[in-house]
């Protein structure tokens, strides 16, 4: 008999970014957002809705390790191609209930383009480490 819950624990996952793995990592979300039509005719009380495409965006909190972002940076200032990257995220917390019912949670986005801004120095009189924010839009996720 079980007394307990146990909902999925954060903590425990991994992300790669174009299969390599990204061990600096602090947190990462995917969202999915649909792009929304309202509207009414006359004489309609309430709106009506519907979806017509949707967007998907992250952000991946990673201590500073690698050059990762100088070398992304490089490679468009040589090239002037877009960098694209596949980025995935796996939920694999095997003590919870959700991993129990139905298993390990994988999502992968492709397409992926970063968008944010990147700090390339950050000095500080107070020693914190360097932590990346890196958001980016993709194509699409499976």
């Amino acid at each position: 008999m079980e007394y307990n819950r146990s909902p999925i624990s954060l903590r425990e996952g991994v992300i790669y970014i174009d299969g390599v793995l990204v061990a600096d990592s602090v947190s990462f979300t995917l969202t999915w957002t649909p792009d929304v039509w309202n509207g009414r005719l006359l004489g309609d009380r309430s709106t009506s809705s519907r979806w017509l495409g949707y967007s998907v965006t992250g952000e991946i909190v990673r201590r500073r390790s690698t050059p990762f972002l100088d070398e992304k940076i490089a490679e468009y200032a040589a090239s002037g191609q877009t960098p694209e990257m596949t980025i995935q995220g796996i939920m694999n917390d095997t003590n919870s209930d959700y991993y129990a019912e139905h298993g390990i949670i994988t999502k992968t986005a492709v397409g992926c383009v970063l968008t944010s801004g990147f700090t390339l120095i950050s000095l500080q009189s107070d020693g914190q480490v360097l932590d990346d924010t890196i958001s980016f839009n993709a194509r699409d996720v499976k």
